[in-house]
């Protein structure tokens, strides 16, 4: 750990009082307006949520604080990523809600296959996240260039340029098929529209701040989806 990393039991301490917090604020946000706690779907959902980001959490604690450290800083210093990242909480949000008046009011079904089967898209989101911050241990939440950060071209980096924000789209994308609710994935829907803004304005940074990023963009050519975008 470099002198600036917090030592690893402030790193465990903050990362599990977040993630602990995470759980009350998400599950309060979906129990409520379901009325009821027999929410099979939401239960299962948040097991395949969390339990993953806990493994995580306490393996990067051990094998690469430095890289936790990063995940957990959340202070975006640019006024155009700040607006983004303000329009994607009230996306989310609202996309947590949904599902819960969806089961209460009997708004939609999802079949119990496509509820598993979305639960498994899940696993495969966090699954790329895995890999792409095995590839990239400067991927911080924050856009930044950092000391020593150089351009990452293997792993997921070789077919596109920003793989953890496909693995977003994953994760919160199928969240609500996940929670049983057709009308709650509606709100998803401009989670790739707000995640292509970021990475436009995360690339200026980048081609301005990161040697090589410019002739990296014109090797790999897409930036979320092969073939597409």
């Amino acid at each position: 750990m470099t002198p600036t990393t917090p030592s690893r039991a402030a790193l465990l301490t903050t990362a599990f009082a977040r993630l602990i917090a995470g759980v009350v604020v998400i599950g309060v946000l979906v129990f409520l307006p379901a009325g009821t706690l027999r929410f099979w779907q939401a239960w299962l959902w948040l097991a395949v949520l969390f339990a993953p980001i806990a493994a995580l959490g306490l393996a990067l604690a051990f094998l690469d604080p430095e890289l936790l450290e990063r995940r957990m800083r959340t202070r975006e210093r640019e006024r155009p990523q700040k607006n983004v990242i303000g329009a994607f909480i009230l996306v989310l949000v609202v996309a947590f809600i949904v599902p819960g008046l969806d089961r209460r009011f009997g708004w939609s079904a999802v079949p119990a296959a496509v509820v598993l089967l979305s639960d498994l898209g899940i696993l495969a989101g966090f699954a790329l996240f895995i890999l792409t911050i095995r590839e990239n241990r400067f991927a911080s939440r924050v856009i930044e260039v950092q000391d020593e950060q150089a351009v990452i071209t293997t792993g997921p980096y070789a077919l596109v340029r920003h793989p953890m924000y496909l693995s977003m789209i994953l994760v919160l994308g199928l969240s609500p098929l996940a929670l049983g609710s057709w009308w709650g994935a509606v709100p998803c829907l401009a989670i790739p529209a707000l995640l292509a803004v970021r990475i436009v304005h995360e690339e200026q940074l980048l081609g301005q701040g990161l040697r090589g990023y410019e002739d990296y963009t014109r090797k790999v050519r897409y930036r979320l989806v092969p073939f597409v975008w």
